[in-house]
């Protein structure tokens, strides 16, 4: 069942087995509320047994373009296009959160994006990146990080 992300009052439903798991759930709602200001979009998740393409599409992603195979466990993810832009957005129990920006227009942007939840520390398969810091109401400190997709998905 998808779960409608509240950015106002932040829920961690889903994320509840998160050892970080208020901290993942303001990242969660710092992206909704992200969407909803600038695309008016509802920032929408599913389970991640029932996301299998999203989460498999960010995986083969992360593997081929960089050798990264992240050791924890999905959560939750989701898939939408605004703007003629496809997001994918896969929440892991450790508090990380990758999403892939896929311009659909030939040319556009492609990357993906790392955000670490507040109080959890660097992955050791994602120990290459640099991550800058930012803060939000919602999340306490974000470190992110990202790398341009080269080959096509």
């Amino acid at each position: 069942m998808s779960y409608a992300v509240d950015y106002v009052d932040v829920s961690p439903v889903g994320l509840e087995s998160s050892p970080v798991v208020d901290a993942l759930a303001g990242l969660r709602a710092n992206e909704a509320r992200y969407f909803a200001n600038k695309y008016e979009h509802a920032f929408t998740t599913l389970p991640a047994a029932q996301a299998g393409e999203t989460i498999d599409r960010v995986a083969r992603i992360l593997r081929e373009e960089r050798g990264i195979v992240i050791a924890s466990p999905p959560l939750e993810a989701t898939t939408f296009e605004v703007d003629g832009v496809r997001w994918d957005y896969v929440f892991s129990e450790s508090g990380l959160s990758i999403n892939v920006l896929w311009t659909l227009a030939e040319g556009g942007k492609r990357a993906v994006g790392f955000k670490l939840s507040d109080g959890m520390e660097v992955p050791e398969e994602l120990g290459a990146f640099k991550f800058a810091r930012q803060r939000s109401k919602l999340a306490g400190t974000i470190r992110g990080s990202y790398f341009v997709i080269k080959g096509e998905y």
